[in-house]
């Protein structure tokens, strides 16, 4: 029998924690096994649980979010980390991917785009709300071409390699990147491990926001 996705919510409001876990909870496969109420809060209950997924909010007292992310990172947390918050501005998103979060997702998202970053996430994949991901594309669109981009980098990826990182940029997951491209979900995988590996980032959101701002892929 598949166990359910374990969940902490950390967020500095009772009342936004017990709504979301009402409706987290409507779901059969996701379970809240905790909450926190600070930074400081949720890396020991996280330390101790070790929950599959943390929701966490940017604005907690004592220790913010990002704060949080940084230190569970730093003691090899394996929880997957989506920020859920109300700040909807690319600095925050580009702050919250370098500390290594797993997903970002607006708090006045419905909640079917909640459970489907918690379980995005959960599967391994990264998880960015999609009108956030387009605010990053506009902002890449807006600074200049850098003098001396990095071709040797490009020059390293295959053209295949290429083309499934031009479509991660573009939010595909592994299912959908095979169908688009005709090959298996394995292959999928392989490539993407590769690209991980050759542009040296953790995951999805990282690789996208890399290709972008270095040119390595196409931004319409």
């Amino acid at each position: 029998m598949k166990r359910n996705i374990r969940i902490i919510i950390a967020d500095d409001h009772s009342m936004v924690r017990e709504g979301l876990k009402q409706l987290i909870e409507l779901e059969d496969d996701i379970e809240v096994i905790d909450q926190a109420g600070n930074g400081e809060e949720v890396i020991r209950k996280a330390l101790e649980k070790k929950p599959d997924v943390i929701l966490m909010d940017i604005n907690m007292p004592v220790l913010n979010g990002i704060e949080a992310v940084k230190r569970l990172r730093e003691e090899n947390c394996p929880s997957k980390i989506i920020m859920l918050t109300i700040h909807n501005e690319i600095e925050y998103l580009l702050e919250t991917v370098e500390a290594g979060i797993d997903g970002y997702i607006l708090k006045d998202s419905d909640s079917e785009a909640l459970i489907t970053a918690i379980h995005t996430v959960y599967e391994g994949e990264s998880y960015i709300q999609p009108n956030m991901a387009a605010q990053l594309v506009r902002k890449m669109n807006q600074t200049p071409t850098p003098s001396n981009p990095k071709s040797e980098l490009k020059n390293r990826l295959t053209s295949r390699e290429i083309e499934v990182l031009q479509l991660i940029t573009e939010g595909l997951l592994n299912k959908e990147i095979a169908q688009k491209l005709c090959i298996s979900e394995k292959t999928v995988k392989n490539h993407v491990s590769n690209i991980f590996r050759k542009i040296d980032v953790c995951d999805r959101t990282q690789a996208a926001v890399y290709a972008i701002k270095e040119r390595i892929v196409d931004i319409h």
